[in-house]
């Protein structure tokens, strides 16, 4: 009795298992395995670098141009709507009005020195005009009849801003110093057309480009902002060059007015990728969003912002 017993319950401990199989099998094929973390890492990895339109079209005209980020993540741009006014972009992309420059003034490149002042490249009347961002008040903060236009600055973390300087008719450039009282500094003459200018995230190297003769050149910079040992970094051998950005890491981004990209360069002059975008004259770029990840370039073409995400945070929003 016992024996057939035993036996009973063995059957039935094995019938039990076996529908337990079953059902983790079924399971198994209707819940397939997540992806582990390495498979996601790939899969975020695919959505670097590819652009999309952040603000609607024509909100800016052709001289859109200046990109900077504030403390805060709001974004800016030279000329919104109409010249000589300053447009800011929400997070959420919705664009409006922040200043109107004073008559007859109009901007260029914007940056924002460490306590959170606004500067502006005012090529028209040879200034570099700063902006109280609580009162919205607009002073000259720099001034010299030299300057051809000032096109683009730059920023060092002591505040020290340079400015590149263009003579589009004759195809030549000047860079310029600007301390942080204002002071005026000649740091070069004679050069082809100045445009793009940045900083290096350790702050001991300064780029230029060149936008008609194609070089970008790299300058030792001292403290104090001076330049020394002037060498080519990179050449293109076709297409135009403007605004440009630095990433933590040293890697510069390019834009590349008329062909529509963005060219990442490192720090010893390889080209590393080439960015698509939809747009085919970006005027410049800047690093915002949550952690510094988030390219903004302005498209004069299309009078809007297009927006990619990448690897490493813009040098500017790690400064802010």
């Amino acid at each position: 009795m016992n024996n057939k017993l035993s036996s009973l319950i063995k059957c039935q401990l094995v019938a039990f298992c076996l529908v337990l199989f079953l059902v983790g099998c079924k399971e198994k094929r209707e819940n397939p395995v997540k992806k582990v973390s390495g498979d996601i890492a790939v899969e975020q990895k695919r959505k670097l670098y590819q652009s999309s339109e952040f603000t609607k079209p024509s909100l800016f005209p052709s001289g859109i141009e200046g990109p900077a980020v504030d403390a805060n993540g709001i974004l800016y741009a030279v000329n919104f709507e109409s010249t000589g006014t300053i447009g800011q972009v929400d997070p959420n992309g919705k664009a409006s009005l922040f200043v109107e420059l004073p008559e007859g003034s109009i901007g260029n490149g914007i940056r924002f020195n460490s306590k959170g002042q606004m500067f502006i490249a005012d090529y028209t009347k040879h200034n570099i005009l700063k902006v109280d961002m609580g009162t919205k008040e607009i002073t000259v903060f720099a001034h010299n009849d030299a300057m051809n236009q000032p096109n683009d600055i730059a920023i060092m973390d002591n505040d020290i801003l340079f400015a590149s300087d263009p003579d589009w008719k004759n195809s030549k450039g000047q860079i310029w110093k600007i301390d942080p009282d204002g002071t005026v500094t000649l740091l070069e003459g004679d050069m082809g057309t100045t445009n793009g200018i940045e900083v290096s995230p350790d702050n001991k190297i300064l780029y230029v480009n060149e936008s008609v003769q194609r070089n970008v050149w790299a300058y030792d910079l001292s403290p104090s902002g001076e330049i020394s040992n002037k060498r080519l970094l990179i050449k293109f051998e076709d297409f135009g060059m403007d605004g440009m950005r630095t990433d933590i890491k040293g890697n510069l981004y390019i834009t590349r007015h008329g062909k529509g990209t963005v060219v990442i360069v490192s720090p010893d002059g390889k080209m590393l990728k080439e960015i698509d975008l939809k747009g085919k004259t970006p005027s410049n770029i800047a690093f915002g969003g949550n952690d510094g990840t988030k390219a903004f370039v302005t498209l004069q073409d299309n009078g809007n912002f297009e927006t990619f995400e990448t690897e490493h945070p813009g040098r500017e929003f790690v400064m802010k």
